[in-house]
């Protein structure tokens, strides 16, 4: 018996096959994001498991410099070889770039060491081997080259003119990530310098660490890799997926309710019928919630499919910025896994769930002789919209409730949702009181027919009214984002990066540096800045020491200070702290804090500074302070001041020449900003393509929802056609409606994604990064947005009026009954 019921149910959609694709690209499109964020975080936690990967043979401890701008030497690689550390490889990061501005990190290694480790067997048929020999191929992985748009064979030209290649394709797939594998000797070359960026060990007996620990060299550590490690560390960037994904699930969500409640009014008359002859409410109820699994199905297998491709579109960009910032390789395939694809099938559920309830419950519980009447349902949309205001009204009584009393970064993403669906459901409500309002308040007769008629509409139109708010909102609120996250960057790297050139020296060759520096006639000031790590309960400190003259004060981005803060950092016991310091300890200017041995209790805090390069907890101190307590110790760093800026090169040269310091420890202040400014847009290059996918997701949403809804439209148009209304005048009516609607939703979406920015940045960064910023408007951007989305709303209105003012009035009324 259920069968022919959901039979006759779903012979609506042959005459109204537009529908069933608005259900099927809604649910879709929504899935396919979420999916692909789902896949993209999962699949990056798994390469975590044994920490970095280099290779397809994870090697689970880690030797490096305490400071990253460090080398670990080379002698103390040859002693742990003599003492029988065979599993031990050295390896050599660099980062360049190509001569067309791509960005590349080459890893060199020993090749011949390598080939002992993972080919024992077959040693002499091992493609590490050739990695030596003239003219030294690069390994890269396969997906890797694509992506890059290179292509066997071919040179890579670097942008100071040197050539790397030919580029190998890794046929046994060692090469994890974006990483370009080469012989040592190359990465030697290129920066001038000897030294390890770090030794990778295989498993090591407790007995052998031990020995390990004992032979270590000062500022070198030996360290696990944890999946724990690198899942803190890259969170953010994990959450930050997380959050758009769910963002254009939700807005799929919206797509697919506005076609499900568009869809049950269209069947009130069929469901009216079926119940005069004698169905129940239980058995219409069985039908239409098999229609909605089979869609749900359809739509689920769908959105995985695109959702996977997606994902591994996504995955190469992702693995070069998560290498970029933390040095962790990503394999560049993912598979299709049971884990994040059953959470995509229980969010769609529960989704469809809570958004096709009411409009079923709705339908089922009517009088049978009232959905006879032609869409009487629609004749209480506006009591619909009232129960909709009442729970958007708990909604944001919920997020101020959390607000409130709810701590943590989870807390501030519900705050977020909540608003956003609470703002989202108010919409309707607001836009048909407005338009009723104004229907009875003003004099001219075609003005009160005008909002009377766009009032009556919202039935039709009012979800895709509230995915077009959360459209914009979402664009606008990424947009303001991003801007405002590339405007502070940008300045505070102007101001911190006060000197001309950065040299990063040994411990024994810093003092003769300093002191040659000095005597050179383009050196203006010599800053001289020395770093350690503090162990304290609550993790490490990171201790930095500061000079005091003006130009070093001019270099802190301070964000809040004591009068006459710089004076009392250098002549008391005082020091300044981070701002992810200040926020995740709470301690705030004027308190006093306890330091490890040997620098001691009762510091006082005199000022906060931004300190958006850092994660970690940081304390300034003096450099006066820093003499006393911790005498040379701690790595180097030297700011160059110089009288001329043109003369960095100059300089530069003469150090590498007479210092042999490698060339990547001496930079000038343009490359630092310049490369840190590629890292910042590449990273945020993936949410912005993840926001203009949810904007894409929600224009087709919006075109086909409206398109959908004013083609129910066609009797009420056929019949002004035939009381004398020109078809001019309808299509300006109908598109002069839909630009009210969007106008009005656009005028509460963009102060709404503003609100959301902010607080993306007081209830997430602050409680991840522990930064803050001052926002940031881009309103070119806002009117891009606005404009491709009104202009969907409109071209989505007019189609369907143009269609009935082709045909003559009497056939376009037949029709139209």
């Amino acid at each position: 018996m259920l069968w022919p019921i959901a039979k006759a149910l779903l012979g609506h959609y042959k005459r109204h096959p537009l529908q069933i694709i608005l259900v099927w690209l809604g649910l879709s499109l929504g899935i396919s994001v979420l999916v692909g964020v789902l896949a993209i975080n999962q699949h990056a936690q798994l390469s975590y498991t044994h920490g970095e990967r280099l290779f397809s043979n994870p090697m689970p401890y880690r030797i490096q410099s305490k400071n990253n701008s460090n080398t670990i030497p080379q002698g103390f690689y040859v002693q742990i070889r003599r003492e029988g550390f065979s599993q031990c490889l050295p390896f050599d990061l660099y980062r360049t770039q190509t001569k067309k501005g791509a960005d590349i990190q080459l890893l060199g290694i020993d090749s011949l060491a390598t080939a002992e480790v993972f080919f024992r067997s077959n040693i002499l048929e091992n493609p590490m081997l050739r990695l030596m020999q003239q003219p030294h191929p690069v390994l890269i992985n396969e997906t890797f080259m694509k992506y890059m748009g290179w292509q066997e064979g071919q040179q890579l030209v670097l942008s100071d003119g040197q050539v790397l290649g030919p580029l190998a394709v890794d046929q046994q797939q060692l090469v994890k990530g974006s990483n370009l594998v080469v012989d040592m000797a190359v990465t030697r070359k290129l920066r001038q310098g000897t030294g390890f960026s770090l030794i990778g060990c295989g498993n090591l007996s407790q007995d052998k660490l031990d020995k390990i620990r004992t032979m270590l060299p000062k500022g070198v550590t030996l360290r696990k890799n944890t999946r724990a490690e690198l899942v803190s560390l890259t969170e953010a960037f994990h959450l930050n997926l997380t959050a758009m994904g769910m963002l254009s699930f939700l807005i799929g969500l919206f797509i697919f309710y506005q076609a499900m409640s568009l869809s049950f009014i269209q069947r009130q008359t069929v469901v009216g019928v079926l119940r005069q002859i004698g169905v129940s409410g239980w058995q219409l109820m069985a039908a239409l919630a098999l229609e909605l699994i089979i869609l749900v199905t359809i739509s689920w297998i769908s959105g995985n499919v695109l959702g996977l491709m997606l994902a591994n579109k996504l995955l190469p960009a992702v693995s070069m910025s998560i290498g970029a910032i933390y040095n962790a390789s990503i394999d560049l395939v993912i598979h299709w896994r049971w884990s994040w694809s059953a959470k995509s099938l229980l969010m769609a559920f529960v989704g469809v769930l809570l958004s096709c309830t009411w409009p079923l419950l709705r339908l089922i519980r009517s009088q049978p002789i009232r959905l006879t009447a032609r869409l009487s349902l629609i004749r209480f949309a506006g009591k619909e919209f009232f129960w909709q205001a009442v729970l958007a009204a708990i909604c944001l009584f919920l997020a101020v409730f959390i607000l409130q009393f709810g701590e943590g970064i989870y807390a501030g993403f519900t705050i977020l949702a909540l608003m956003l669906i609470g703002i989202g459901l108010m919409v309707p409500y607001i836009i048909f009181e407005l338009f009723t309002c104004l229907s009875y308040r003003l004099h001219w007769v075609k003005a009160r027919w005008f909002f009377a008629d766009a009032a009556a509409s919202m039935s039709y139109r009012g979800v895709a009214l509230m995915a077009f708010m959360l459209a914009i909102t979402a664009n606008v609120g990424v947009e303001t984002m991003v801007g405002s996250f590339r405007d502070t960057t940008d300045k505070w790297l102007s101001q911190r990066l006060a000197a001309d050139v950065y040299v990063h020296p040994t411990a024994n060759s810093a003092p003769r540096m300093i002191k040659w520096l000095e005597k050179q006639p383009e050196v203006k000031e010599v800053w001289q800045r020395r770093e350690t790590e503090l162990a304290t309960l609550d993790g490490n400190i990171n201790l930095v020491s500061s000079g005091q003259s003006n130009g070093e004060k001019s270099s802190l981005s301070e964000k809040v200070t004591i009068p006459n803060y710089w004076h009392h950092l250098h002549h008391s016991r005082s020091v300044m702290i981070s701002e992810s310091m200040s926020l995740k300890r709470h301690i705030r200017v004027g308190d006093y804090i306890s330091l490890p041995a040997p620098v001691g209790q009762q510091w006082r805090v005199v000022g906060v500074y931004y300190d958006y390069g850092n994660p970690y907890d940081q304390v300034l101190l003096s450099e006066n302070s820093w003499r006393l307590l911790l005498p040379g110790q701690g790595s180097v760093g030297l700011g160059v001041v110089l009288n001329d800026k043109s003369q960095s090169a100059n300089l530069t040269a003469k150090l590498v020449d007479i210092y042999r310091t490698p060339a990547d420890r001496v930079v000038n202040n343009h490359t630092i900003h310049t490369q840190a400014l590629r890292i910042f847009d590449r990273t945020f290059g993936i949410t912005d393509t993840l926001g203009n996918l949810t904007l894409i997701v929600a224009v087709f949403g919006i075109f086909f929802a409206t398109l959908a809804g004013e083609a129910s439209r066609l009797h009420n148009v056929a019949l002004l056609r035939c009381l004398g209304v020109s078809g001019k005048e309808l299509v300006f009516v109908g598109g002069a409606q839909l630009f009210a609607f969007g106008l009005v939703s656009a005028c509460v979406a963009i102060p709404l994604g503003m609100v959301l920015a902010s607080n993306v940045v007081e209830l997430i960064l602050k409680n991840t990064f522990g930064w803050s910023m001052q926002l940031h408007v881009v309103p070119w951007d806002y009117l891009g947005t606005l404009a491709l989305t009104v202009s969907a709303l409109m071209l989505a209105g007019a189609i369907p009026v143009l269609q009935v003012i082709r045909r003559t009035p009497i056939k376009s009324l037949r029709d139209a009954l």
